[in-house]
């Protein structure tokens, strides 16, 4: 996690804000280049974005453009795949909110909205002016992808998001970007992040005890990256024996981005897996039912041998 990547967050909450009825004096479209996102708006180019959907839409592509294709070169493939994480946990959020179209699961977002939307499909990065260079072989370069819809077509478990679950890891999110860009602004004092670390910690638990949220895949992914990023603040912070620690028994939490980037794999539903698992799995039937007979001979032949002796006995009487 960066300040900077924090920062665009806070700003797209400036014009864009979380709360659902909270008015802004900023005009959204003056944020940026994000009217770009926006849609045509009759027979010319005006772009415009006159519902919610429209500005979380635009909010996103936003973010993507923001965070990577403006610092793909300064990024890894694990740092790019922790930010998108991180879009997808606000766009999952703001997509909870919308009322008048209603999304259970990520999937149902992609189908209406990505699939056929051009804007997904390009990379271009701003040169000069409205000058734009296309970056989508830089960026396959870096995460394997062309542009946002590959990967997100590419990762399954994406489309098996719950809006709803993945919405309530925002607030974490939230209060970990704050931490950072107080820590930012005055590194030699970290005691005024002390309320927010302690937010933090109680949400992360609340999370952890959620049964309605899973501790694997993408989830799990989110749980250890949110905790990495929560103990690397920590321990860079002057004043580090007032945080309080995070408790991460629940999860199957590891340190290691490799293992933290497996979270975006469908293994579960891998063929391949299961077609190896069949064999074994009818191996260890066959060896179960010819144990079992076995048994059950050996324990025949052992009551009958008793009886053997004793008619041997009576007839020699």
């Amino acid at each position: 996690m960066t300040d900077y990547m924090c920062g665009r967050f806070k700003l797209l909450r400036i014009y864009f804000p979380d709360e659902l009825n909270r008015s802004t004096s900023y005009d959204f479209h003056g944020l940026g280049n994000i009217q770009n996102y926006c849609p045509t708006v009759g027979s010319g180019n005006n772009k415009k974005c006159n519902t919610n959907l429209d500005k979380i839409k635009a909010g996103c592509l936003w973010l993507f453009e923001q965070n990577i294709i403006n610092n793909t070169d300064s990024l890894s493939k694990e740092q790019i795949e922790i930010i998108i994480t991180y879009i997808m946990t606000w766009l999952s959020y703001k997509l909870n909110q919308n009322s008048p179209e209603k999304f259970l699961k990520f999937k149902d977002f992609y189908t209406n909205h990505i699939e056929n939307n051009t804007d997904y499909n390009n990379c271009k990065k701003k040169i000069k002016n409205n000058n734009y260079e296309d970056c989508s072989n830089k960026l396959k370069e870096k995460m394997g992808y062309k542009n946002f819809k590959e990967f997100i077509e590419a990762k399954k478990c994406l489309m098996d998001i719950d809006i709803k679950d993945m919405s309530k890891f925002y607030e974490a999110l939230k209060l970990l970007c704050i931490m950072y860009t107080e820590y930012n602004a005055d590194k030699s004092n970290c005691t005024k992040c002390l309320g927010d670390a302690n937010n933090f910690v109680v949400k992360y638990d609340q999370l952890n005890k959620d049964h309605s949220i899973t501790k694997d895949g993408l989830y799990n992914k989110l749980f250890s990256t949110l905790s990495t990023d929560y103990n690397s603040l920590k321990d860079i912070c002057n004043d580090t024996s007032t945080f309080p620690p995070i408790n991460t028994t629940q999860v199957s939490v590891t340190n290691s981005v490799d293992n933290t980037v497996q979270g975006f794999e469908a293994t579960s539903s891998n063929p391949s897996i299961i077609s190896k698992l069949i064999p074994v799995l009818s191996i260890l039937v066959a060896i179960a039912i010819f144990l079992g007979i076995s048994y059950k001979y050996s324990l025949f032949g052992f009551r009958k041998r008793p009886q053997k002796q004793y008619l041997r006995k009576k007839l020699k009487k």
